[in-house]
């Protein structure tokens, strides 16, 4: 089965992608992209869920809302940040940056004080530097490397412990067994103690919720819907039934964590 993952070449989820699956990937413009393929059955994705720096990512989360698929596992990769350029700092007059990068860098952003311009990708802000010689773009080292721009600053990230969490997303169920579940919850209703209600199905039976997130419903301000990842331990289903009984459930897969190994240059 192949795999999609976000292009052009030299973003961190393709290099995730070619980690899982060799040189079996196709690449894709956006995640939305990739999620329809999916969809329809095109293959496996590989989108970027989280960032411990930067929170939750907005085009696999409203996907994951909105299309029929389902997580069948997760992986983990340490991200980190660098200032590329053709030209010395002095001369830059604007940077490229995909919103992620821009938030998990936003302190030596601020130092610099130069014009950012996002990008759909880390790979497209390399691709633009390429195209207008007095810019710089916050890129992967492996992507400075594969477009041949000089790394001017390393290691621009907020935080050295700064992490991107992926998931593979398909068409069809996971396995029947995993170490997490994840679910959406859609109260379409807006009522007193209902998110109280809602997670105390899990607390009564000691299930450890390890993420919840709200995201807009995109039926008007002041409605929500929630993602929740649980561990899959006790009586878990038992909870997944009562809360779905209380409220719209969708249930987005079970899964169990890949270990893909951290590239170095």
């Amino acid at each position: 089965m192949r795999f999609l993952a976000l292009g052009p070449e030299g973003t961190f989820s393709e290099e995730v992608a070619r980690r899982l699956n060799g040189d079996d990937v196709i690449l894709l413009p956006t995640i939305h992209r990739i999620c329809a393929e999916v969809e329809k059955g095109g293959g496996i994705g590989v989108i970027p869920l989280e960032n411990s720096e930067a929170g939750g990512v907005g085009a696999s989360l409203d996907c994951l809302q909105s299309m029929a698929i389902t997580i069948t596992g997760e992986t983990y990769m340490k991200i980190h940040h660098h200032l590329a350029a053709f030209v010395p700092l002095e001369n830059v007059d604007v940077v490229y940056a995909h919103p992620q990068a821009h938030e998990q860098c936003s302190i030596v952003i601020e130092e610099l004080g130069k014009e950012v311009v996002h990008t759909g990708s880390n790979a497209q802000s390399a691709v633009e530097v390429t195209k207008h010689r007095s810019s710089a773009a916050i890129v992967p080292e492996m992507t400075a490397h594969r477009y041949g721009i000089p790394v001017i600053r390393s290691f621009i990230e907020n935080s050295p412990d700064n992490t991107t969490r992926f998931v593979l997303v398909s068409a069809l169920p996971g396995q029947a067994s995993g170490d997490k579940c994840s679910v959406l919850i859609d109260p379409e209703v807006n009522r007193s103690g209902l998110l109280y209600d809602l997670l105390g199905v899990f607390s009564k039976r000691g299930i450890n919720l390890t993420r919840i997130e709200s995201r807009p419903s995109k039926r008007g301000i002041g409605t929500y819907v929630f993602f929740i990842d649980l561990e899959c331990t006790g009586d878990w289903e038992a909870a997944i039934a009562e809360l779905s009984s209380l409220t719209k459930v969708k249930n987005l897969g079970m899964y169990s964590r890949i270990e893909v190994p951290e590239w170095r240059s």
